[in-house]
C-alpha cells in the first residue's frame, strides 16, 4: 500500500477526531459571545488543518529542517493533549447514552407514593447545590477534568523537547569477556547509535554531544547505525561534526533500517533509491568510519587479535532483513573473542542465539528507549519493552551478551522524556 493511501485515511480520521474536541470544548462554554465563539473556531480549525497539511508538506516537500522540527514539536504535542482528553470525553459520553436509554423507559410509581418521590427529588437538587453560584453539571466536570489532564502532556513533553532532547548521558559499563586476549583486557569501547540527522535542530548541542564522547577517550568507537531518517543530504550540516568522532584504534559503524531510505522511497528497488543509498555509504567514508556491510575486521593490539563484525539490518516483522550473518562470520573461527554489530536487537533473539554460538557480544541501538519511560538506578521502564524484549542496556544469556544504546538523536517526537540520549563507554575486561 502506497504511503498517500495510509496518509488520507488517516487525515480523515484526525479531522473527525478534531470535529469531537470541538464540539467537546463549545459545550462546556456556552456563555461565550457569538464574537468569541466564532473566534475560537476559526482559530482551532486553521491550526489543526495547518498542522496536518504542514505535516504533508514535511513529507512530500524538501522542508528546512527548522522549519520540519516545529511541524513535529506541534503536531506531537497536540495529539498528546488529545489523546489524553479523549477518555473523558468518552466516559461523558456513554455516560450521557446511558442515562438517555433509561429515560425513554418511563417508571410508573404508584399515586401514593409520587410525594416521597418528589420529596427525595427536592432533598437532592438542595443538597447537590452549592451554597452560591450554579452547580456544575457532570459533563461540565468531565469535559474540564479532561482539560486539566490534557496539560499534564502538554507540560512533560515540552519539557522533554527543551530539557530532554540533548541531554546527553555518559553510561559507563565494565564487559566482562572470558576469553578477552590480554593485550586487550582494560581497552575502552564506546558507541552511539540511532543519529537521525535530519532531526536536529541544534548544532551546537549536537557538537556538544561529540565533545563528551571524545573527552572518554575510548580506544575505539561503534557507530550501531540509522546515520539519517532517510536522505543523505539531512547530513549536510551535521557530517563535519561527526568527521570529528576519531579514536586510535578506529571507528567502525554499521547501517539501520533507516538508512536505505525505504520509508521515502518505497521497498521497491529504484534508481533514486540506490543513488541516495550509495550516499549514505560515501558518507561514512568521508567521516572516516569503516562500514562493515556483512562482513568483519580483525583488530590487533600488540599481536594480539579480536574480531569486530557488521552486518547490514536484520530485523524482526516489518523491519528488512538485509543481514548476512554467513558472510560475516567467513575467516573468523580463529578469534578468541567477536563483537557483533547489528542495529535492531530482536536480530539477537531470532538468529544469532540460536544460530551463532561464537558470538561474544553484540552491539544495537534502534529502540530509543521509545524517547519516553522512567529510568531510575538500575529501574528501567518504557511502553517499549511490550514490544521488544531487549530495548535498553545490558543483557545475557548463557555466555553471549547484548547492548542496546537507546540513541544520540530522536526521531518523530523531537524530544525526550525519561530516556535521554545515550553515549556509552565499555571498560573491556577478562573477569
Amino acid at each position: 500500500m502506497g504511503r498517500i493511501q495510509i496518509l488520507i485515511p488517516l487525515c480523515i480520521l484526525l479531522i473527525a477526531f478534531d470535529y469531537y474536541f470541538y464540539k467537546a470544548v463549545l459545550s462546556v462554554f456556552k456563555k461565550w459571545k457569538p464574537g468569541t465563539r466564532k473566534i475560537f473556531t476559526v482559530l482551532w480549525w486553521s491550526y489543526n488543518l495547518l498542522l496536518i497539511a504542514g505535516v504533508f508538506a514535511g513529507i512530500y516537500l524538501n522542508l528546512f529542517l527548522t522549519l520540519r522540527a516545529i511541524i513535529l514539536v506541534g503536531f506531537f504535542l497536540t495529539c498528546g493533549c488529545k489523546l489524553v482528553m479523549l477518555p473523558f470525553l468518552v466516559v461523558d459520553d456513554l455516560r450521557r447514552l446511558v442515562i438517555r436509554l433509561f429515560r425513554s423507559r418511563p417508571v410508573q410509581v404508584p399515586s401514593d407514593r409520587k410525594h416521597l418521590t418528589e420529596d427525595a427529588s427536592a432533598d437532592a437538587s438542595v443538597m447537590a447545590a452549592p451554597a452560591a453560584g450554579e452547580p456544575i453539571s457532570r459533563s461540565e466536570f468531565l469535559v474540564k477534568a479532561g482539560l486539566v489532564a490534557a496539560a499534564v502532556p502538554l507540560t512533560s513533553l515540552s519539557w522533554g523537547i527543551v530539557s530532554g532532547a540533548y541531554d546527553y548521558q555518559v553510561q559507563r559499563r565494565d564487559l566482562i569477556l572470558p576469553n578477552l586476549p590480554k593485550a586487550f583486557d582494560g581497552i575502552k569501547l564506546g558507541q552511539i547509535s540511532d543519529i537521525h540527522s535530519g532531526s536536529f535542530y541544534n548544532q551546537k548541542a549536537v557538537n556538544g554531544g561529540v565533545d563528551m564522547l571524545l573527552a572518554e577517550k575510548p580506544d575505539f568507537i561503534f557507530f550501531t547505525g540509522d546515520l539519517v531518517n532517510d536522505m543523505a543530504t539531512e547530513m549536510r550540516d551535521y557530517q563535519n561534526m561527526f568527521t570529528r568522532v576519531k579514536a586510535p584504534l578506529g571507528v567502525y559503524s554499521t547501517l539501520g533500517n533507516h538508512d536505505y531510505g525505504d520509508y521515502h522511497f518505497g521497498k521497491e528497488p529504484s534508481p533514486e533509491k540506490a543513488r541516495n543509498l550509495q550516499d549514505v555509504i560515501k558518507t561514512h567514508k568521508l567521516m572516516g568510519y569503516d562500514l562493515l556491510m556483512n562482513e568483519n575486521r580483525r583488530l590487533k593490539v600488540d599481536g594480539e587479535e579480536i574480531g569486530i563484525l557488521g552486518i547490514e539490518n536484520w530485523g524482526v516483522g516489518r523491519f528488512p532483513k538485509y543481514g548476512r550473518m554467513d558472510l560475516a562470520v567467513k575467516n573468523t573461527d580463529d578469534l578468541p573473542v567477536k563483537l557483533l554489530l547489528s542495529h535492531d536487537p530482536s536480530h539477537w533473539r531470532a538468529q544469532v542465539l540460536p544460530e551463532y554460538p561464537q558470538i561474544d557480544a553484540m552491539f544495537s541501538g534502534h529502540t530509543h528507549g521509545m524517547q519516553f519511560g522512567v529510568k531510575v538506578g538500575d529501574y528501567q521502564w518504557s511502553p517499549i519493552e511490550y514490544i521488544y524484549k531487549e530495548w535498553a542496556g545490558l543483557y545475557k544469556e548463557n555466555h553471549q551478551q547484548l547492548y542496546v544504546n537507546v540513541g544520540y538523536g530522536f526521531l518523530g517526537y523531537p524530544g525526550r522524556v525519561g530516556i535521554l540520549p545515550e553515549i556509552t563507554i565499555f571498560t573491556l575486561k577478562r573477569a
